[in-house]
């Protein structure tokens, strides 16, 4: 930890050029670090690393909710083709998330908190504890060329969750976890997903939105060009039940593979209480599903569960082009479902919609 802290605080006091922290070949262990600005130097500090990084298991040590820190920084770079390994399997027993939900989260690997105009490319994320990557309160961050790895039954491992952040891209990477490969949540705008593979974990997710009072808006989301193989869910839109209002709006999703996926395009609106009799207050519209084709495990492969309060409105399906498989019936067509939702469809599309 002291080496990766002496090295940053000498690359952040640079103001001559742009700095270079370079982690060798090898197999290094450290405790948590935060790598903090403000930095002198108007040049990205470039981060490489080309060996292997473990974290400790030793939980007492983690102050904070998160393994590698980047936080108030104008330009940093993530690159070298190393491995973040945040030795999951260890812990992951602690983790009552699922019961309590109120329970003291397991730290993630890397984090990037009001950071400005970052990039992080061909570096592998293995077994984080949480998240692997959480991105919040930033602008302009890109991804590409990314491994992200976890056991399909790793709790909470969700490959990159981001939030209040304004300038996404996220491209030519594989990820399969133990939850969403990708989770957009609250105030995301601008944020395109593109020639990712995801699978196993429970696929491209919106959401969950509204489970905190003022929560700002979602808009402007762009996933294409995508492959999903043997996930819970495909493309998905999830807020909360008995939520406080919010919205999410102007998102497409285009040229999506499904293989073998549960719930291939789902709009849930009753996530995390399926027995609430209050609705949700997430206003979802204007979203587009174009060109998605391949296979369901589920006969129902479009379910749109929306708010009986705020009715998801500017719903469109076009070739939607998805068939049934599974070990009953595996001749019967596949079919949609909708609720409180106002559907326009084109081309191809599976029967259950048309009249709404």
């Amino acid at each position: 930890m002291q080496a990766f802290m002496k090295a940053w605080n000498e690359a952040c006091r640079t103001d001559t050029g742009p700095a270079k922290i370079l982690v060798p070949k090898g197999t290094f262990m450290t405790a948590p670090v935060i790598f903090q600005g403000p930095c002198k130097s108007n040049e990205p500090i470039i981060f490489e690393v080309q060996g292997t990084v473990k974290a400790t298991n030793d939980l007492s040590q983690y102050s904070e909710d998160t393994w590698f820190l980047f936080e108030k920084i104008i330009g940093v770079v993530l690159i070298g083709g190393g491995i973040f390994d945040g030795q999951g399997p260890s812990v992951w027993k602690y983790n009552d998330c699922k019961k309590n939900k109120d329970c003291t989260k397991l730290p993630s690997s890397i984090k990037f908190q009001r950071v400005t105009n970052a990039v992080v490319s061909d570096i592998t994320s293995v077994n984080s504890k949480f998240f692997h990557y959480h991105v919040t309160d930033c602008t302009n961050f890109t991804a590409n060329n990314l491994k992200i790895v976890a056991p399909d039954d790793s709790p909470n491992t969700d490959g990159m969750h981001i939030s209040d952040t304004n300038g996404v891209k996220v491209t030519k990477s594989t990820i399969g976890t133990g939850d969403d490969c990708i989770s957009i949540g609250q105030g995301v705008t601008n944020a395109t997903i593109s020639e990712v593979f995801c699978g196993p974990g429970h696929g491209l997710s919106i959401g969950s939105l509204g489970k905190y009072e003022d929560e700002a808006d979602v808009k402007g989301i762009m996933v294409i060009n995508c492959t999903l193989f043997n996930t819970t869910n495909g493309v998905r839109i999830k807020t909360w039940a008995a939520s406080p209002p919010s919205a999410a709006s102007n998102i497409t999703f285009q040229d999506i593979i499904m293989k073998s996926v549960k719930n291939p395009i789902i709009i849930d609106q009753k996530y995390g209480s399926r027995s609430s009799t209050e609705p949700s207050r997430v206003k979802i519209s204007d979203v587009h599903y174009k060109n998605i084709r391949g296979t369901s495990t589920s006969k129902v492969a479009v379910n749109f569960l929306c708010s009986s309060s705020v009715p998801c409105e500017g719903i469109e399906l076009t070739n939607i082009d998805l068939s049934y498989v599974g070990t009953k019936d595996p001749e019967s067509p596949i079919s949609a479902s909708c609720t409180n939702a106002k559907v326009k469809t084109r081309g191809a599309h599976p029967p259950g919609c048309e009249e709404l």
